[in-house]
């Protein structure tokens, strides 16, 4: 039996449904539909595997994978792992496949496999809406999945291995030259950003020309304090009942 370690209340006690099969430094617990990683599991095999497998449960915390430091091969296929999962520092681990989740976000997530994982070679997102292929995304064409690569060989410069596909050394090269260039902005990122840039104050609108506005000033006047502009645009609604241009004093405004 492996050394006993303390683990939260968070994570799972054992149940009937409870069998995991276990061989060689191969752990299998598959189906179980468990939200985190059963007690029993952590205390009797954390320190004699190497392997192991909790595909096709509910996932959503891996909280106690730390208490694995052997580990060298994780499967996390058919879960429900998103964004806010937390994978602990495991030196060994060279392989992990976390197909079918729930993961957005690629770049928080290579910054965590980045320093949570130094050896890893192997990588599966398949299913993952931060894997942008026709798996996850109907709308998505060969050249979306080709610049998601380009970008996780940049960050991940050991991988030999990514998704179905080996790196090859002409992807390595091109990532190298183009991968901090191919970063994901996904659309909740945008409308972040539209509404940040839309939150200052806007400029007041008017109609008038900046001249009119900037020729308003209040005039000196001992009554009040108004406010007249110069200058003003409007129809004239006044006739003219003058002698002086005796050929004009019937036309009125409305005949014009």
């Amino acid at each position: 039996m492996a050394d006993k370690q303390d683990t939260t209340d968070l994570i799972t006690k054992s149940s009937d449904s409870f069998k995991p099969t276990f061989q060689n430094g191969e752990l299998s617990y598959l189906g179980n539909d468990v939200e985190s990683i059963p007690r029993e599991i952590i205390e009797d095999y954390c320190n004699i595997t190497s392997r192991l497998d909790l595909s096709f449960n509910r996932l959503i915390t891996l909280q106690g994978l730390e208490h694995f430091k052997y580990l060298k091969e994780l499967v996390l296929d058919n879960n429900e792992l998103d964004d806010s999962v937390v994978f602990p520092h495991l030196k060994d681990l060279q392989t992990l496949t976390i197909n079918k989740n729930k993961i957005r976000d690629l770049t928080a997530l290579l910054d965590q496999l980045e320093s949570s994982f130094p050896n890893l070679n192997y990588l599966s997102l398949l299913g993952n809406e931060a894997c942008p292929n026709q798996l996850s995304s109907s709308d998505k064409d060969e050249e979306d999945y080709q610049r998601y690569r380009y970008y996780v060989l940049y960050r991940l410069s050991k991988l030999k291995f990514l998704d179905s596909t080996q790196v090859s050394s002409a992807e390595v090269s091109e990532a190298k030259r183009v991968g901090p260039y191919q970063k994901v902005v996904r659309p909740q990122d945008l409308i972040e950003s539209s509404e940040s840039s839309s939150s200052s104050p806007p400029a007041q609108y008017t109609p008038l020309p900046s001249e009119t506005l900037d020729n308003t000033a209040p005039q000196d006047n001992k009554e009040d304090d108004v406010l007249v502009p110069r200058s003003y645009w409007g129809k004239n609604r006044s006739k003219y009942l003058g002698r002086n241009s005796e050929g004009n004093r019937f036309i009125t405004d409305g005949i014009l």
